[in-house]
């Protein structure tokens, strides 16, 4: 115990860079999620086509595979085109690499929400003259919100389990911090399952949050089908 509580400090500093790193790549995924869902609804086959292909793609690879891809292989690509030493730092490649996987997961989500939107409302809606920015914030955007909100509860878990295979290239996050000071107490089991309570706790956390945002969404449905 008193040889964690002596490198408490270095992994105070891994957790606030992994709950950076899972945030970070929430938001950008969240974002790049609904971008793909747009094209994938969308009725023009050069937007469709390649999208479907490109998040099916990101689908079928496992990612630890995409973590090294985006840092080493885009590193390499770029400097082999440009003069001089590009390196992308852990982080910005671990929140890239990140950000793509949960939003292919995403974009599917979405994609099954905003299908799920009864199309008679869509009409009523431009019946009563509603603008398609109108339509789409007050009508499906809500309604595709709360129908994906379990799902996106669960890749948010997933996501923030996987910033610890940001280690590998680097990252000093909380797994890599605990490494570290692993190898140098020579107590891999405490340090180890320390990480393992610690993103337990983050996970315990996380669940009242979406509980909340759940019933949040719903309310407002509850009472129009009363």
């Amino acid at each position: 115990m008193e040889v964690l509580i002596s490198y408490s400090g270095q992994l105070l500093q891994g957790a606030l860079i992994t709950l950076q790193l899972a945030f970070t790549a929430l938001f950008f995924g969240l974002v790049l999620g609904l971008l793909f869902t747009a094209c994938k609804l969308s009725s023009l086959p050069l937007l469709r086509v390649p999208v479907h292909f490109f998040t099916s793609l990101l689908r079928g690879i496992p990612e630890f595979l995409i973590i090294l891809i985006c840092y080493f292989g885009l590193s390499n690509l770029i400097n082999e085109h440009l003069d001089g030493a590009f390196e992308i730092s852990p982080f910005v490649g671990g929140v890239f690499a990140l950000s793509i996987v949960f939003s292919a997961y995403a974009s599917e989500v979405f994609r099954g929400g905003f299908v799920a939107v009864p199309a008679g409302q869509i009409e009523a809606a431009k019946a009563y003259g509603l603008t398609r920015n109108q339509i789409f914030f007050s009508i499906q955007l809500p309604q595709a919100w709360r129908i994906a909100l379990p799902s996106l509860s669960n890749l948010w878990q997933s996501l923030l389990k996987d910033t610890s295979l940001v280690s590998v290239v680097g990252l000093e996050d909380l797994l890599k911090k605990a490494d570290m000071a692993a190898q140098f107490s020579k107590q891999p089991f405490v340090f180890f399952m320390a990480v393992a309570v610690i993103y337990f706790l983050f996970l315990s956390v996380s669940n009242p949050v979406f509980a909340w945002l759940e019933t949040r969404a719903n309310r407002g449905y509850r009472v129009a089908g009363a």
